[in-house]
């Protein structure tokens, strides 16, 4: 008879909720304000998202049109902008997600929200998704101060496995992105991909999985 495992562990922000749409609008929107004539389609963006990161994908596209800017103040800007968006609009988890938390629950799997994103970031979201899901729902919940070193680095995941005082071969990863990906792969646990709409057609290398909507049977070993 196979086992469940014992811990599921969200990575991004991006495997509760789609944000890629509301993203690339919160950017165009500093950009905007910064009396910049940046325009970036959905086509750019998802060639954008190659690069992690919004400061450094600032930083690359400014180079392309041979400017200097201020990325981490444009940067701060679409991160307050994208907040501002979450804390005012109720967002919908993605495919499965509510059905999976509801049966770790009720079978006593550890949840846990294993992202290295900001403590703002994380606020938001989880405001945003108050109806569907509580932050008591999670065991662990990182972030940006927790660690040293950011995602593609294990240190998140290294952290959520001590705190969960559990082993990596407990626990099944989820994640939206390569990088992330990369990170629960080093921290030597399984991992599936739940890529958002912006990832689809992307190949992930060492996924366990490669899933656009989650199901029950992923808990079982």
């Amino acid at each position: 008879m196979k086992k469940n495992y014992k811990a599921l562990l969200f990575g991004s922000i991006g495997t509760l909720v789609e944000t890629s749409e509301i993203q690339r609008k919160s950017f165009n929107e500093a950009f905007k304000k910064k009396g910049l004539d940046w325009y970036w389609t959905k086509k750019e963006y998802i060639k954008l998202l190659n690069k992690s990161g919004g400061r450094d994908r600032i930083t690359e596209y400014a180079r392309t049109k041979g400017i200097k800017v201020n990325a981490k103040q444009l940067r701060d800007l679409k991160t307050k902008l994208f907040n501002n968006y979450l804390k005012k609009n109720h967002l919908k988890l993605r495919p499965g997600v509510k059905n999976i938390i509801n049966l770790c629950i009720k079978e006593k799997i550890k949840l846990a929200f294993v992202t290295s994103t900001s403590k703002n970031n994380i606020n938001s979201i989880l405001f945003s998704l108050r109806k569907s899901i509580s932050p008591k729902n999670f065991n662990f919940i990182g972030n940006s101060k927790l660690v040293k070193n950011l995602k593609p680095n294990p240190d998140i995941y290294l952290l959520a496995l001590k705190k969960l005082k559990l082993k990596p071969n407990q626990c099944l990863a989820i994640e939206d992105s390569q990088e992330s990906l990369n990170s629960a792969v080093k921290a030597k646990i399984k991992c599936i991909i739940f890529p958002g709409k912006f990832h689809l057609n992307k190949k992930f290398k060492n996924a366990f999985k490669k899933l656009e909507k989650l199901n029950k049977n992923i808990i079982l070993k």
